[in-house]
């Protein structure tokens, strides 16, 4: 029990971090700013904020959500960002263990809630978020080289339809990144889990955003980004469990 727990609360402090590193990514990569060299800073007032400053969580719930110089409001999405992050990786530890898995999955979540928020807000997912996950396909290839033929067809069983919806839509049906973000996926989770998917965040994306615009009048133009996210990390976690319940009323 105590090495459980123990791995649990390493594991949610590097989340957290890492969730903080996802909101420097959330904010400057749609402004084309530096994420690596630029230091943090107030948006307010310019103040260069320090260490104490940065604790992930902590800082935010000390400061009472405001910058200590000019005491201008913090948006809550710092603290919301780094939370979720954080829980997403715990999440993942009790669902795959330590294993593999885990430090794929975890990478896979950070990249995919950055991608989601970015995408919600701008309608674009930067080019930077699939090649990571494309390269944690590539890790999964190695680390399964028995299955590879799985993981090959799953880079083009969902992008390559996407893209021939692309071609005939030209570009009003589907979005060029959504394409590269399932092809990307479907290297990592195989052709099974990366349908899956794809049914998941339609399901997802349509009954959310009819809510949306009834509740907010939210555009008829959605960002598919978020749902397609919802539905890789669903799959990811728990894809075979539901593939072999819905095939059991089949069998």
């Amino acid at each position: 029990m105590f090495p459980t727990i123990f791995f649990a609360i390493i594991i949610f402090l590097y989340g957290i971090t890492i969730g903080s590193f996802l909101n420097v990514c959330i904010y400057r990569l749609p402004k084309k700013e530096n994420i690596v060299t630029t230091r943090s800073h107030c948006m307010s007032c310019g103040y260069q904020l320090k260490w104490y400053d940065l604790i992930p969580l902590f800082s935010w719930l000390v400061l009472g959500g405001k910058c200590r110089k000019c005491k201008a409001r913090i948006s809550v999405q710092y603290p919301v960002i780094e939370a979720l992050n954080g829980f997403l990786w715990l999440t993942i530890f009790f669902v795959c263990g330590v294993s593999i898995e885990t430090a794929l999955y975890c990478v896979l979540a950070s990249a995919l809630l950055a991608l989601s928020v970015i995408d919600f807000r701008t309608y674009e997912i930067p080019f930077g978020f699939n090649l990571i996950i494309a390269a944690l396909g590539l890790i999964r290839v190695l680390t399964d080289l028995s299955n590879w033929t799985e993981y090959a067809i799953g880079f083009f069983a969902v992008s390559v339809p996407l893209y021939l919806i692309y071609i005939v839509t030209k570009g009003r049906g589907i979005g060029g990144g959504d394409i590269k973000l399932m092809a990307a996926a479907g290297l990592l989770l195989g052709w099974k889990r990366i349908v899956l998917a794809l049914v998941i965040g339609c399901i997802l994306g349509s009954v959310i955003h009819v809510i949306r615009m009834k509740v907010s009048k939210a555009e008829h133009v959605l960002a598919m980004g978020p749902y397609l996210s919802m539905g890789i990390f669903i799959a990811a976690l728990w894809g075979e469990q539901l593939l072999d319940w819905y095939l059991g009323f089949y069998i």
